[in-house]
């Protein structure tokens, strides 16, 4: 009993660090969620606004007290109503997502499959065949995948030619790579609802983009009018791109997301964590 009583104060501590471990990890998360969102804009005003609610009440200014802390009240349910698909998507991104982190593509097979998407990019952007590859990242895609037809192949550009010939069941939707595989062919993907595109761009750019806005997957789109090779990202649109480039895009872009893991996500990635 007294050897209990003396090891009380360590386990006190020990569940301390644990605790604020969870949390940080949370905030991590949240903030890689919401970043470059609306929500980012939303959680800005909320701060600020509990900020001055409580600068108020020290100060004693009791009228702006009362008005802010009414106005954050209604405040909860009018967020819950005008941000009811921002806060759809983020439930789904959790839903969907892989809290912790698989493990990375060693650097040779992300070179492989690239080499193999280029040929076939290359060939269909010269022959005006469209196209829309999607490569999924740390957000799931399967409600995406699960509207397709279901592959799990080796990444060829033999294969995915085939997938795209015109006047073939899966050309019109998306192929979606989920690490160095095909994951699916003839997927459906959510049209962005934006309303600045220009009026040139058709469905497959509008798909690509649209997946974009509530996943961190990079798309690949060729146009099956002009053969123009285009990627996006995060919403963001790049085009006219050659194969060179499109390579140099998506592996700076992979790279960068390494980059912003913590140390400790990357050492249990590269050991299979």
């Amino acid at each position: 009993m007294n050897e209990l009583k003396e090891l009380l104060p360590y386990l006190k501590t020990w569940n301390t660090y644990v605790d604020v471990g969870i949390i940080a990890i949370i905030i991590y998360k949240v903030m890689n969620l919401i970043k470059e969102t609306r929500a980012e804009q939303l959680i800005k005003g909320i701060t600020m606004l509990i900020i001055a609610t409580k600068l108020s009440e020290k100060l004693g200014l009791h009228t702006v007290y009362w008005l802010l802390k009414n106005t954050m009240t209604v405040g909860v349910i009018a967020i819950l109503i005008i941000f009811q698909p921002e806060l759809r998507r983020a439930l789904e991104h959790l839903g969907r997502g892989r809290f912790f982190i698989k493990g990375e593509l060693l650097d040779r097979e992300i070179d492989s499959m690239l080499d193999e998407i280029s040929i076939a990019v290359s060939y269909l952007s010269k022959n005006k065949i469209g196209a829309i590859i999607v490569i999924e990242q740390e957000t799931g895609l399967n409600e995406y995948i699960e509207t397709g037809t279901k592959l799990d192949s080796v990444v060829t550009n033999e294969l995915l030619l085939n997938l795209f010939v015109p006047n073939t069941p899966l050309h019109d939707g998306a192929v979606i790579i989920r690490r160095n595989r095909i994951a699916a062919a003839g997927c459906f993907l959510p049209l962005t609802q934006s309303q600045n595109l220009s009026k040139e761009l058709g469905t497959r750019h509008r798909a690509a983009i649209g997946i974009t806005e509530i996943s961190d997957s990079m798309v690949i789109i060729v146009s099956e009018e002009t053969g123009v090779i285009s990627f996006t990202k995060m919403g963001r649109l790049s085009r006219y791109l050659d194969t060179k480039s499109l390579k140099e895009i998506i592996k700076n872009s992979i790279k960068a997301k390494e980059d912003k893991q913590p140390k400790w996500m990357k050492w249990g990635a590269k050991n299979g964590g």
